[in-house]
């Protein structure tokens, strides 16, 4: 039987940081106040986080930026972990029910059977649910550890395309169960790149470290490592009927706030909230990557019909699929090799990198690499 967790401090270290010199920040308390808790039910947290940590770098002359255990956690609610019944890192995420009181119903959906055997669901796994010891309307939910879906960053225009694939696929899976996402950003689009890595991880917090913070993160390309990319966070989601083709919901702002039917007066009338999910992943193409890279061209005509200011002028997402499957297919193999380049490259960087693109392309080749790189299916 669990013991019930105290925030009393009498575990604290005895030196007390202040957050500008590398001690806990004031939302960092509730993971400490919880770590012999999450421990009990087989998750370990950074040793930051334990109620009798000292800090490691205390009488040395290293800084606390240097260190893995000087490094905080990026936003309040969530926070990586330890699966110690396999070593797996996992994300755990606090949850307000009463803020949002959807978001684990649908999570657990969208991960439920038969739906999480379907190649077609790009929808994080929620692996467990945890009821907070502390706030009957808190859960804390685990879900697998992801990057963000441009880090590290793309090569080619066949690795966006995989990346656009898998972000129609996964949109076209929710709809079809009658799911809309309704805060799409660059913030809900996570990889799984842990095929980029061999040996030691990222770091959560410090990305370009690996996880002990002994050097540099190493890791492969997406061409030679295929990756799957998934939507998170279902906060804003809804589930709804399926004799309701059409719904309409009263807007509300997620991470993408330039929504045409969400300005001005929009605001107060109700609108299709499938139809803003194909905004929300068109803007995202856009912004990402047609405005930032050369090359795109072949995608301007669906992604401008996409972000169209008039909801229902927008393709719905099965006409998206269909344009898309169409467009990508015609491109060469050549084409889908090319390397990315940004609008502001200059000319010597551009002939430097390109040169040694060549060379990597080459390799591309020679390991037979597609240049639209799809992870396999599990059997």
């Amino acid at each position: 039987m669990a013991t019930q967790p105290t925030t009393a401090d009498s575990g604290a270290p005895d030196v007390q940081l202040n957050y500008l010199d590398g001690g806990l920040d004031d939302f960092e308390h509730f993971w400490r106040d919880r770590q012999p808790w999450l421990q009990e039910r087989g998750y370990m947290l950074r040793p930051r986080y334990k109620p009798d940590w000292k800090p490691s770098w205390l009488g040395t002359k290293k800084s606390y930026t240097l260190c893995e255990d000087g490094q905080s956690a990026l936003v309040p609610t969530i926070l990586d972990a330890t699966r110690q019944s396999d070593g797996s890192l996992v994300t755990l995420k606090a949850i307000d029910t009463e803020v949002h009181p959807y978001e684990v119903e649908i999570g657990q959906f969208l991960s439920s059977q038969p739906l999480a055997q379907d190649p077609r669901n790009h929808c994080v796994r929620i692996l467990d649910v945890l009821q907070d010891p502390f706030d009957s309307k808190k859960l804390i939910i685990v879900m697998p550890l992801l990057k963000l879906f441009d880090q590290p960053e793309f090569l080619t225009i066949g690795e966006a395309v995989a990346l656009f694939k898998q972000a129609i696929e996964g949109l076209r899976f929710m709809h079809d169960n009658h799911v809309a996402h309704r805060d799409i950003s660059i913030l809900n689009v996570m990889v799984d790149a842990i095929p980029l890595f061999t040996g030691k991880l990222w770091h959560p917090r410090a990305p370009m470290y690996n996880r002990d913070f002994s050097r540099r993160a190493k890791h492969y390309s997406r061409t030679e490592r295929p990756v799957k990319y998934f939507y998170i966070d279902y906060g804003l989601s809804r589930k709804y009927d399926t004799a309701d083709a059409s719904p309409r919901e009263l807007p509300i702002h997620g991470g993408d706030k330039s929504v045409p039917e969400f300005q001005g007066n929009g605001y107060t009338v109700p609108a299709n909230p499938f139809r803003t999910d194909i905004y929300f992943l068109g803007n995202l193409i856009r912004v990402t990557f047609l405005e930032r890279y050369r090359g795109f061209e072949f995608m301007h005509p669906l992604v401008s019909d996409m972000v169209q200011a008039d909801p229902e002028k927008r393709p719905t997402i099965a006409e998206v699929e269909t344009r898309f499957d169409e467009l990508y297919r015609r491109l060469s193999w050549w084409r889908l090799r090319t390397r990315l380049v940004h609008k502001a490259e200059n000319n010597f960087a551009r002939a430097v990198l390109g040169t040694m693109h060549i060379f990597r392309t080459a390799s591309f080749v020679v390991k037979r690499c597609p240049p639209v790189p799809i992870p396999s299916s599990p059997p």
